[in-house]
């Protein structure tokens, strides 16, 4: 029998019905979502911004970069990196920095073609022309003076026979002497130009040559001891210098006179770098170095050791040493003097 409840008539199937349905609707809702709003909490994590592309031919400058470095790294003069990067001396750079390592384009000029002139007859020619007349004869200007014509030059007088001297008739038993011919030297005239050509001042000798200065205008030593194992080859970036064998902790000694314009070793491939800069177009290099003695800005004499040998990113220890002629790989063998 159904039950009525304040009224209301409800069978048990209907009641049933409507608390199937929300317990259907609850069970497919998930768990509402929860923030944490706590006081202290970690702050959210934020992606560092992706470093900022480099354009192509220019190099950002790093942290422990000279000039000197930047242009020896890309085979650049370093006067040449200063110029186009508008950097005066004493070449101050900062890490951040974008430096153009190529020459800057230049527009080229348009070419302005030069119509020939067409050729023109002289002014004199024109007057002598039989039909040419005295209108067409253009006036002199600032740019065609009138060519002047020469005068005919006077004839030259003929000269007079000279008249035949009749030989007078000498004293019986003496015979006339032999008139000289016009022009013939005599006896005293030969023996005075004689005189004095031996009188006269002998040439100078030229003078001698002064003594060949050092190659390059640097006095070059050898900067280690040992065997050179490796060596000079023209356009082959893994052999731009020579490689001179020793044992870890060998001394190595500077090249020539100069200041280190560099002392690190932030050049792929050279480990330990030293560069001296020893005249406006010398460098000189010194890698794999076990231990670097001197700093940028000394001063160093030649042979002076600047550092220990070893093998700093290299397979065997050894001195690998290089000269750079206004930004150029040279052939150090051709500077070192003969052992």
């Amino acid at each position: 029998m159904p039950r009525y409840s304040s009224g209301v008539y409800t069978p048990h199937g209907a009641l049933g019905l409507i608390l199937a349905t929300l317990l259907a609707g609850c069970a497919s809702t998930g768990p509402a979502p929860v923030e944490d709003r706590s006081v202290g909490g970690p702050p959210p994590r934020r992606e560092p911004a992706p470093p900022k592309p480099v354009a192509s031919g220019s190099y950002r400058v790093q942290r422990g970069d000279t000039l000197y470095s930047i242009a020896f790294r890309h085979g650049v003069d370093y006067r040449d990196l200063a110029e186009w990067n508008g950097i005066g001396a004493p070449y101050t750079i900062y890490a951040g920095q974008d430096l153009r390592t190529s020459a800057p384009r230049r527009a080229a000029s348009p070419a302005i073609a030069a119509t020939p002139a067409a050729p023109r007859a002289s002014t004199a020619a024109r007057a002598a022309s039989p039909k040419t007349s005295a209108s067409d004869v253009p006036k002199p200007g600032a740019f065609e003076p009138l060519a002047a014509t020469p005068a005919p030059a006077p004839a030259a007088p003929t000269p007079a026979p000279a008249p035949t001297a009749t030989p007078a008739k000498g004293t019986p038993g003496t015979t006339p002497a032999p008139s000289t011919p016009s022009g013939a030297p005599t006896v005293a005239s030969t023996a005075a130009a004689a005189g004095n050509a031996a009188a006269a001042p002998k040439p100078a000798p030229p003078p001698a040559p002064e003594p060949a200065l050092p190659a390059g205008e640097v006095s070059w030593r050898w900067p280690a001891d040992g065997v050179v194992v490796g060596t000079y080859a023209a356009g082959d970036p893994t052999r731009q210098g020579i490689d001179i064998a020793g044992k870890a902790g060998d001394p190595v000694r500077a090249a020539a006179d100069g200041a280190v314009v560099y002392s690190g070793n932030g050049l792929i491939g050279y480990g330990e770098l030293i560069i001296i800069k020893h005249s406006p177009s010398f460098l000189s290099a010194y890698g794999h170095n076990r231990k670097r003695l001197v700093k940028e800005g000394d001063r160093v004499k030649a042979g002076q050791v600047i550092a220990e040998m070893g093998s700093s990113s290299a397979s065997r220890d050894s001195l690998h040493f290089e000269i750079r002629r206004n930004g150029k790989p040279a052939n150090p063998t051709d500077f070192l003097p003969r052992r």
